[in-house]
């Protein structure tokens, strides 16, 4: 044989050789390593049921279930096994039409592949159920399966308790190592964001044997293989939901925030954020309806949670913080007076004032003399003995931290916001080096560049009834039985010495309780209120209605604030709301229902430019 011939030969045989070779090792992959076929295999020979865990219970106070479940289904299919449906049948059951079963169809074998169980329709109503119940013989192909969905008895909390959405490719992508899957459902917003891995529980899995033709022939192993769904762990919380009630129904026609705290435990006794919506349009599969028409597009924005997302200039209510900061640093003291002829001009501007006379300390606080304060405050910054002040700006906003401004307090809720205590880098910025106090005498006031969120005011409210200490605020109080989260239970202190809180207190029930005080709408005839109002400048229109109190006096349970947008003086809507919520919560009923009536007539108009 020619030389020719041999070489010609043995290319022939590499090529043959090659060839078996690379059968040889793609049969291994496929028999051995790759598992698409097997899924395939096994999709076909196995049913695999997704069971769905009750996710927790939310408890309130008084261990009512004011967030719970209950039972619907889903509408499932596995595309590879939906030849024969009476399509036109199901869609009419469902309302949709043809061209839409076959989008929701293509979406599905894109997203899970045809041999995969894919929710369908989620969250039947009740009617849909019922009729398709009846004829599910002629869906090949689709199944039903039970849902626990969440239901909320009482109407209310929505910003608080949060709502619950079906996972998204983007959501599975960002959890990829934590165990969802498609149709699974997790904590959007509220504490049903905050708490999600201890509500969720834990999915259970049932496996059924197909004969040849796909039909289900019953549990594969006689189930020892399947496993139980666990459910999510309850939440107690110290949620008044009788007080949630009676807040929402008083923040009615108007756009706020009221936030009230137990002032020795630091929980969340009522937060409310106004305009609210009833939580159980959400639960349902018109939840994307209501989420698009009433929710994205309303201006007034109710999916806003105003009372931790929100940050506003605390208004006149500050004032009490800048007169304990004052005390502490020895620049006044509850004697020191300052004379007031109707506006303050110190500053080489004028800065009208609520009141008349020469002022200390107490009637200070119960007139609201912004001329006290500008003095209060300057007397701070102009400390001569430190003689530097972005020194003592920085001075005066580490005591303004140590009451929980100016930084998340650890609110157990999403989108906590900080609030801004501004620095002296700031001002530099702004004025130069050689910045004034009287560059910035508006914060005396709280106007100017501080903001609060109302749930960092209500804490200051508990810090000056505790008289320095507060602990974090906070919905759960126990995850079961299992007693306070740790970091709930840790006494916080400010910088201030207790004896600083005293003049302000007794200052406060003047402006409750005395002639001439600011917040006289607030008094209760047989509980002893503490309180400060607030009228917060605003450049787009009417001003805003801000009041903090405490009660009772003497022993503390209750620390209040309110917020009304575009209703101008604190005095005259924050305030009386403020009074309702004490007063129901410390005697469980209300003594004055003409005050009553006039919250909840009051129709106060938003402001959209605001």
């Amino acid at each position: 044989m020619s030389a020719f011939n041999q070489n010609r030969s043995r290319i022939v045989q590499l090529i043959f050789i090659g060839a078996f070779v690379l059968i040889t090792l793609q049969l291994i992959n496929l028999q051995v390593f790759s598992t698409k076929y097997k899924m395939a295999a096994d999709n076909n020979a196995f049913y695999r049921k997704v069971i769905y865990p009750d996710r927790g219970i939310i408890f309130d106070r008084k261990k009512r279930a004011i967030l719970e479940n209950t039972i619907s289904y889903d509408l499932v299919v596995i595309p590879a096994e939906s030849k024969g449906t009476d399509t036109l049948a199901l869609c009419t059951l469902l309302n949709i039409d043809t061209a839409t079963y076959k989008k929701r169809m293509r979406d599905l074998i894109f997203k899970n592949g045809a041999v995969k169980p894919s929710v369908f329709e989620s969250l039947l109503t009740t009617e849909n159920f019922a009729r398709l119940n009846e004829n599910m013989y002629r869906f090949p192909g689709f199944t039903l399966s039970e849902r626990s969905v969440r239901s909320y008895p009482y109407d209310c909390g929505a910003a608080v308790l949060g709502y619950t959405a079906e996972v998204d490719t983007g959501f599975l992508r960002r959890h990829k190592d934590e165990g969802y899957e498609m149709g699974d459902y997790f904590g959007t917003t509220g504490l049903e964001n905050s708490y999600e891995k201890i509500l969720m529980g834990q999915r259970g899995i049932k496996r059924f044997i197909r004969d040849n033709k796909g039909r289900i022939q019953g549990p594969w192993e006689k189930g020892e293989f399947d496993t139980l769904a666990i459910a999510g762990k309850n939440l107690y919380s110290s949620i008044d939901v009788e007080l949630q009630q009676l807040g929402e129904k008083l923040m009615q026609n108007k756009v706020g925030s009221i936030v009230a705290i137990d002032t020795k435990t630091g929980g969340i006794i009522c937060m409310v954020s106004a305009p609210s919506y009833n939580p159980n349009y959400l639960t349902g599969n018109q939840r994307k309806k209501h989420l698009v028409d009433m929710m994205y597009f309303d201006p007034r924005k109710p999916l806003l949670n105003r009372a931790v997302s929100t940050t506003y200039s605390p208004g006149s209510t500050f004032k009490t913080l800048v007169g304990i900061i004052a005390m502490a640093e020895g620049v006044i003291d509850d004697q020191s007076t300052v004379s007031c002829g109707g506006s303050y001009l110190g500053c080489g501007r004028k800065m009208g004032c609520h009141a008349v006379g020469t002022f200390s300390l107490k009637p200070a606080i119960s007139k609201s003399c912004n001329s006290y304060f500008a003095v209060a405050f300057r007397r701070i910054l102009d400390n001569a003995k430190i003689n530097n002040r972005d020194v003592t700006l920085g001075l005066f906003n580490e005591y303004a931290y140590s009451f929980g401004l100016g930084k998340k307090l650890g609110v157990d809720l999403p989108s906590e916001r900080m609030g801004n205590i501004p620095t002296a880098n700031y001002y530099q910025k702004i004025f130069g080096k050689n910045w004034q106090a009287c560059n910035i005498i508006s914060n005396s006031i709280g106007q100017g560049e501080i903001t609060t969120t109302l749930t960092q005011l209500a804490n200051v409210m508990a810090i000056i009834a505790n008289k320095g200490w507060y602990y974090t605020p906070h919905f759960v109080r126990s995850i079961g039985r299992k007693g306070s989260l740790p970091q709930f239970k840790k006494k916080r202190w400010t910088m201030i010495n207790y004896q600083h809180f005293d003049p302000v207190i007794e200052g406060m029930r003047r402006v409750v309780n005395e002639a001439g005080g600011t917040g006289k709408m607030a008094r209760l005839n047989d509980i002893l209120v503490c309180g400060k109002t607030g009228t917060v400048q605003n450049p787009h229109g009417e001003d805003h209605s801000v009041f903090f109190a405490f009660a009772p006096m003497k022993k503390p349970k209750i620390a209040v604030a309110v917020f009304v947008e575009n209703a101008g003086w604190g005095g005259t809507w924050a305030a009386p709301i403020a009074s309702l919520i004490i007063e129901k919560y410390l005697k469980g009923k209300i003594s004055d229902p003409d005050k009553e009536k006039r919250i909840l007539e009051a129709q106060i108009a938003y402001q959209l430019s605001n």
